[in-house]
């Protein structure tokens, strides 16, 4: 009789069974692996399956057993623990600039590599439905491209949109390109993830300036046959910290500013800007302490200031201090103006 072709698999498929079926709380007994190898048509035998068992284990994987009424065998670790696949999944579900369609597909992806028992805990935790997502399905080639460019060291072009108000159409807002369809040359230098956007870092030939740009907004990059510019302005930049001191991704007038933070603040300030900034006390105010940070002055740093109301006040320089007092009043007048 001709030998079932599928034997040759069978350790394939067992560990196939072992990962999808079994984890700590859920093992299967001998029979029960039998019973499930039946199902794609491999016959097996106990003894065959104790011998297959400790081959697996051997090649590295945890196998675990316990012994109730029957003796039962389970994966102990891997390479993922539910928990490390909850925080994935809740990644994936803010990240706006993932679609709806395809954080399904990555979650599903996500699922996958715990059992199936696993996979039920992070099935009930997603919640994508009516979520701010983009809809930009080639933002995932866009990343891709990018990171081609900067690992190859050449320059882009692409276009790049921006959202405008279309009342007359049952769609109140399209995408329109800049700059009345002119292509952006620019050469790329990093990419970074921030208020749950993804956004290039790069040197702007033109105007000789660092740039920003969201990555779901580029369209049709193409790599440039020229290297990258804007070495020397780029090698004297702290990504990471250009990253924290940029808010919002709003580029401004890089600035030192002195704050006087209440105590209580001191979080805020830690998950802003690092523990490594100069920090004393605020001599004028035994509640208070002054903060020297680094950040891009812009309209988007006065509304976080805003937004810690009484609580933090900028000292220094004049001119940021001058600049809030503005931005300040016109926002005052805009309601006293509504009355």
């Amino acid at each position: 009789m001709a030998k079932n072709p599928r034997q040759k698999q069978k350790l394939l498929y067992l560990q196939k069974i072992l990962l999808e079926k079994t984890d700590e709380n859920h093992g299967l007994s001998v029979n029960e692996i039998i019973r499930e190898l039946a199902s794609y048509g491999i016959n097996a035998e106990r003894k065959s399956i104790y011998d297959d068992l400790r081959i697996l284990e051997a090649y590295g994987l945890d196998i675990c057993s316990e012994k109730t009424k029957t003796v039962k065998y389970y994966i102990g670790s891997r390479d993922f623990q539910i928990s490390e696949l909850k925080l994935l999944v809740d990644a994936i579900q803010s990240s706006k600039f993932i679609t709806e369609k395809k954080s399904l597909e990555l979650i599903k992806k996500v699922e996958a590599l715990s059992s199936e028992n696993e996979a039920k805990q992070l099935q009930k935790q997603v919640i994508i439905s009516n979520r701010v997502k983009t809809d930009n399905e080639t933002i995932y080639y866009n990343v891709d491209r990018l990171h081609d460019a900067i690992g190859k060291n050449k320059a882009v072009e692409f276009h790049y949109n921006r959202w405008e108000l279309n009342l007359g159409s049952r769609e109140k807002l399209k995408l329109t390109r800049r700059r009345g369809g002119e292509r952006y040359a620019v050469s790329p230098w990093a990419l970074c993830w921030d208020d749950e956007n993804y956004y290039l870092i790069a040197f702007d030939e033109k105007h000789k300036q660092i740039r920003h740009y969201r990555v779901d907004k580029m369209e049709k990059i193409e790599l440039c046959d020229r290297k990258r510019s804007g070495i020397d302005e780029m090698s004297g930049i702290d990504l990471a910290e250009y990253s924290r001191s940029t808010f919002g991704m709003f580029a401004g007038e890089n600035a030192e500013v002195t704050l006087s933070v209440d105590n209580s603040l001191a979080g805020v300030i830690a998950d802003r800007f690092g523990k490594n900034i100069f920090i004393t006390n605020d001599e004028n105010n035994e509640n208070h302490f002054l903060a020297k940070v680094s950040v891009n002055v812009s309209e988007q740093f006065f509304g976080w200031v805003f937004a810690l109301g009484d609580k933090v006040k900028i000292i220094s320089p004049e001119d940021v201090v001058e600049g809030f007092t503005e931005h300040s009043r016109k926002v005052s007048n805009l309601y006293k103006e509504a009355r």
